[in-house]
């Protein structure tokens, strides 16, 4: 069901629409950033696994 924006719809989905790019941006960014320092991690972990 959508609701009656009159004059402002455009500007109302716009702004929705910018949103929920920018979280879907954000959650994206997130995981790839996870992933990036967990295999760091896990590098660091085995080199001291090795001199340890």
């Amino acid at each position: 069901m959508m609701p009656d924006l009159g004059k402002y719809a455009e500007t109302v989905l716009s702004s929705y629409a910018a949103s929920i790019v920018l979280l879907v941006a954000l959650v994206v960014f997130s995981i790839l950033r996870g992933r990036k320092v967990r295999a760091e991690m896990e590098k660091i972990e085995q080199r001291m696994s090795r001199n340890g």
